[in-house]
């Protein structure tokens, strides 16, 4: 074998180098240590390191050091006043209905009825968004949506409705 090294023996060749396993890769260890700090309290570095090393990650301070600082882990004290480390409080989200009009107005094509469904013509590659943000602004007239590169598909309950919400969704696009 090539680039391989081995010695013989009474029972064949035997490995002269032993693979040592390797460190998790950074987004698994993040991910260990977000789910870490989720399930108990750690308060230090070093308690961090020690709750990694139980769970088979073996990892350097300051390797733990940048991964506080990139996952933006906050200290907050807990119920008895011990310090913890938290996550970061997630950003809230902007509203449904601005988004879904904010693409349509940069995005956005047109849009027509077909019986009971809207078919919304957009520029390529943003139809899944504008369909992430139709279901999310949760509209009662939505049943559902589908999406393809350039073309959004809005289902609805009814031929009336889907007219109606074409026309709304087609003044959006102007």
């Amino acid at each position: 074998m090539r680039g391989s090294w081995s010695i013989s023996g009474p029972r064949g060749p035997y490995p002269l180098f032993v693979p040592i396993p390797t460190p998790p890769r950074k987004a698994e260890r993040q991910r260990l240590i977000a789910s870490v700090i989720a399930r108990m309290r750690v308060g230090t570095q070093q308690e961090l390191l020690d709750a990694l090393e139980r769970a088979g990650c073996r990892a350097t301070q300051a390797t733990v050091s940048r991964d506080i600082a990139e996952l933006g882990l906050e200290k907050a004290t807990d119920a008895l006043g011990r310090p913890r480390y938290v996550l970061p409080a997630p950003a809230p989200r902007d509203d449904p209905d601005a988004t879904l009009a904010a693409l349509l107005r940069q995005f956005g094509r047109g849009a027509v009825a077909a019986q009971n469904v809207v078919v919304l013509q957009s520029e390529l590659g943003s139809a899944p968004a504008i369909a992430r943000a139709l279901d999310e602004a949760a509209r009662p007239e939505v049943v559902g949506t589908l999406a393809g590169d350039d073309t959004c598909l809005v289902i609805t309950p009814d031929a009336r409705i889907a007219e109606a919400l074409a026309a709304d969704l087609d003044a959006l696009t102007r």
